[in-house]
């Protein structure tokens, strides 16, 4: 294995495409005109082609195992390394039969680029369209197209021409752009080094040109740090934690933050087996052991990170997931999740969408079949510390196991959802003392006549929250309540006009109004809420506000599909949210967790509004146990 230096930075390609479209036979050849054939080599291949009665056969090269050379196919993922003009390669093999698409995700997963093979007289098959669009998934965006065989095609200049606009219609419906399309024919190198007079028609660059062009992936040293801890070590009375560098730089002296528990410390020393001189600093791709100063409890699955760069916590999250698996996926169904060297139970929540890779046609569904590619959202057990696979692949690439096999695997997108770590953030308040009113909740309900509550409405925009809440409103002080709506437009008009619409500062938004929600409850008043509130979680935490204060909390579903949201579009939002003028928006571009329990639904659906404000009443005035007044205010 060469050494890579700055001038001859290594990248990593992974060859890829149907069965028996030449792939094997182009890595042999790559390794012959490169001179990087072992000496011998060549005379070994001739001979073993000779016996075989065959005519020389470059994929022997590669094809390590016995069992391969007897069944003619790559069953596992191989790497061999090269160096071109200006760099050094490695070569990813990946199989191309359906049978071992995991092995192709796996070998696809650590390359920076691509080489598709497509056979010029077979042309796509569904298995080169499944290759392609498992590159798009696995995040690679510099693909290379080589129309192989073009001998057995009379090197048509018109057969190229033709297939290459096949491939680039189904790779741009796919956000893809090849970064070259070449005829070659691997078994005569011609295309790979140099072109010969029978593609002389051909004026674009070799393979090999193109190889050279392709950027090496960022370095995972100059993104932040990322250190999954394996395992904690005893000895000598210390404690070692130990593990890999996934991304950055660990130095000693560093203050290390471990997610999901937020426990730090700083990094006293590093370790290195078989290094007499300890180490000052350990960089990405190594693996490592370093002591702490202080004995903080750190376990096998914790995420180490500097504190000012630290990777996101959540228990939900979309995933683009390839599924390999004989028994499919189903909404509620339970796995293992595996991230990095975090293990934690897993439940599928949602089936977004799934892609026929064949066509890119899309449709919805509960149910993933094998080979399948869908976008699902995930439910962790508990907060997972895990990162974007756009911000960082080492932590943003996960597999799911069940019963100790790997059944779908697929990289991680936290788009619509915030970071959790900012919600459960501390809150400022070290110097801070709670200040108990001197009038209990007890004395101002014999004053208003009931009890304070929050009544928090929820559901997509145009299910009609707005306006059951103002009739409920109207109707419980009709009653005698002493009631009041916060409603999402007029709160942003002040309290939160600072905020956004990012899953961020929509999470804060929430916050912000459970807590004012509180406040009201605790002074004795019904409070309703019309919110989408999209995400548990914040529910979650403005129930909890609530209860804090000692309040009832009363979650309503206001339910209508997102169909029939769209046609009422009561504000025009659908509309400019499908023209893209509105990012992140619920139920478009953005998720929308509707309640697992809550303690009412209104199905605007079903119901006029008159029937949901009177459910409504009736269940509020029983489950708060709100005492009616004897009489109606006048003038209501």
């Amino acid at each position: 294995m060469p050494t890579s230096t700055s001038a001859h930075r290594q990248i990593r390609i992974v060859i890829t495409g149907h069965v028996d479209h030449g792939k094997s036979t182009l890595i042999g050849r790559l390794l012959h005109d490169t001179g990087s054939l072992p000496d011998g080599k060549l005379a070994e291949l001739e001979a073993v082609s000779a016996r075989r009665g065959v005519p020389l056969e470059w994929s022997f090269v590669l094809d390590s195992f016995q069992a391969e050379r007897d069944q003619a196919v790559t069953i596992d993922t191989t790497q061999i390394w090269f160096r071109t003009a200006t760099r050094d390669v490695v070569i990813i093999d990946a199989p191309g039969h359906r049978e071992f698409l995991k092995n192709m995700v796996s070998g696809a997963a650590a390359a920076d680029a691509a080489v598709l093979v497509v056979d010029a007289a077979e042309g796509l098959r569904d298995q080169t369209r499944r290759h392609a669009y498992l590159l798009h998934l696995l995040g690679l965006r510099q693909v290379a197209v080589v129309i192989n065989k073009m001998d057995a095609v009379d090197h048509s200049a018109a057969r190229f021409g033709a297939l290459s606009r096949e491939v680039e219609r189904y790779l741009a419906g796919i956000g893809l752009t090849a970064a070259a399309i070449l005829p070659i024919s691997a078994r005569h190198g011609d295309g790979i080094a140099a072109y010969s007079d029978a593609l002389g028609w051909f004026g674009g660059p070799t393979l090999l040109e193109v190889l050279d062009r392709f950027d090496a992936a960022r370095p995972a040293v100059d993104r932040p740090l990322r250190f999954p801890v394996q395992d904690v070590y005893r000895t000598d009375g210390r404690r070692i934690v130990v593990g890999r560098v996934e991304s950055g730089i660990l130095r000693v002296g560093d203050r290390l933050l471990f997610s999901p528990s937020g426990r730090n410390a700083r990094v006293t020393g590093i370790e290195v087996y078989g290094t007499a001189v300890p180490p000052m600093e350990a960089r990405a791709g190594q693996a490592v052991g370093f002591t702490l100063d202080e004995p903080v409890y750190v376990e096998r699955g914790d995420l180490a990170s500097h504190e000012d760069y630290p990777p996101q916590l959540t228990d939900v999250f979309r995933i683009r997931l390839f599924w390999f698996a004989a028994r499919p996926l189903a909404v509620g169904d339970r796995y293992t999740l595996r991230l990095a060297t975090r293990r934690v139970g897993v439940t599928v929540q949602t089936v977004e969408k799934i892609v026929d890779t064949d066509t890119l046609a899309t449709r919805t569904g509960t149910v993933v079949a094998r080979n399948a590619v869908a976008e699902v959202i995930l439910r962790t057990d508990t907060l997972v510390a895990l990162d974007g696979h756009a911000d960082n692949p080492a932590t943003g690439r996960a597999v799911l196991v069940d019963g100790g096999d790997i059944v779908g695997g697929g990289i991680v997108g936290m788009e619509g959802y915030p970071d959790q770590r900012r919600l459960m953030a501390a809150p400022r308040t070290a110097n801070l003392h709670r200040v108990d009113h001197l009038l209990t909740p007890e004395v101002r309900a014999r004053r208003l006549g009931h009890r304070g509550a929050v009544v928090w409405l929820t559901g997509l925009s145009g299910a009609g929250k707005s306006t059951l809440s103002m009739r409920l409103e109207q109707r419980l002080f009709a009653l005698g309540y002493h009631t009041y709506v916060l409603d999402g437009d007029n709160v942003r008009r002040g309290l939160n006009a600072d905020l956004g619409f990012s899953p961020a500062d929509r999470a804060e938004n929430i916050r912000r109004v459970g807590a004012v929600a509180a406040l009201f409850a605790d002074a004795g008043m019904v409070a309703v809420t019309a919110f989408i509130s999209p995400y548990r979680a914040d529910r979650a935490r403005a129930r909890a506000a609530a209860e804090a204060a000692g309040c009832p909390f009363v979650e309503i579903y206001v339910k209508a599909s997102l169909d029939t949201c769209e046609r009422r579009d009561p504000k025009g939002l659908y509309a400019k949210a499908r023209a893209g003028a509105l990012p992140d928006f619920t139920g478009i571009s953005s998720p929308y967790e509707p309640p697992e329990s809550p303690d009412l639904v209104l199905d605007t659906e079903v119901e006029d509004a008159d029937a949901c404000v009177a459910r409504a009443v009736a269940f509020l005035t029983t489950r708060l146990g709100l005492s009616v007044p004897d009489s109606t205010p006048d003038g209501v």
